[in-house]
Parts: C-alpha cells; sequence; structure tokens
C-alpha cells in the first residue's frame, strides 16, 4: 500500500523546473577580474588567458601524485603580491599549483567553483599564494588545448 502511493506521488509531483538562462552572447558580461578570458596572452600573468597544448599525461615530466590519466598541460608562473589566485579553465580537468620550478608537493585549494553564467569558463580553483615561482599542472583535458587564465583577488 504504502509503496503504490509513493509511486503514484512520484507520477504526479511536477517536473523540476529547467534551468534555461537565455545567454545573448557568450563572454559578453564578464566581471572586471576576468576580462582577460577575451584577450589571450603569452604569459600566465593575472588577467591575461593563454593557450597551451596538450600531451598525454603519461609523457609529462614532474606531474603530481593524484593527476587524472588523459591529456595534460604545463606552464610556470610568478605571483609579485601574496593573495587568493584562482586558475580558470575552458574545460573540466585537474587543477594543481606546485610551488618553485622542480619537485615538491601540491598546493591545497582554497576554494573550488564555476565561471560566470554565460561563459565559455568551465571552473575556478583557487589557491594562497605568496609571492614566487610556481608551476601549474592540469590534466585529465580531453582536447588538444587548454585555455587558462590566472586571476587575481576573489
Amino acid at each position: 500500500m504504502l509503496l503504490a502511493a509513493a509511486l503514484l506521488l512520484l507520477q504526479t509531483a511536477p517536473a523540476p523546473a529547467a534551468q534555461t538562462t537565455a545567454c545573448k552572447a557568450t563572454d559578453a558580461s564578464l566581471p572586471t577580474a576576468l576580462l582577460g578570458w577575451v584577450k589571450p596572452g603569452d604569459e600566465f600573468v593575472p588577467g591575461k588567458a593563454v593557450e597551451l597544448d596538450t600531451i598525454d599525461a603519461a609523457a609529462l615530466k614532474g606531474l603530481p601524485a593524484g593527476t587524472k590519466p588523459g591529456k595534460a598541460a604545463m606552464i610556470g608562473f610568478k605571483v609579485e603580491t601574496a593573495g587568493v589566485y584562482g586558475v580558470a579553465l575552458d574545460q573540466g580537468g585537474w587543477i594543481d599549483v606546485l610551488p618553485g620550478t622542480e619537485g615538491g608537493a601540491a598546493l591545497t585549494s582554497v576554494k573550488h567553483g564555476h565561471g560566470p553564467e554565460c561563459s565559455t569558463i568551465r571552473k575556478i580553483v583557487r589557491f594562497d599564494l605568496k609571492p614566487g615561482l610556481y608551476r601549474l599542472y592540469v590534466s585529465g583535458l580531453p582536447g588538444a588545448k587548454v585555455k587558462a587564465m590566472l586571476v587575481s583577488g576573489e
């Protein structure tokens, strides 16, 4: 009896509202901190996106433990001012930031999130960084290229 009542309730329950956002133009209304997403640069610096070629993760030296299989990429960068920095990607993937130019353990992220609605930013992972040199490793990527951006501030 209870099972029949539960099935009846499930059949008559309204369907969840579809989450559709009408985007007039993709990447047209990015917040100030993300404006560089549409103006790629050559260096991985705050406020400029870069497009990186990917290779088979097994062939990329220095990948930290726990990276994901698939394609991967790496780029070095420098932080001048201490603060929370985000790494934005245009696709799903695993993001690791390591201090220095070789060796070391991946830093623990302090926040995870998605890009703004109506943007091509898939995810943003934030790290608390001090001045110095770092390496960004992204893995578990499906394609031959990945777009990435270093975002300063929350």
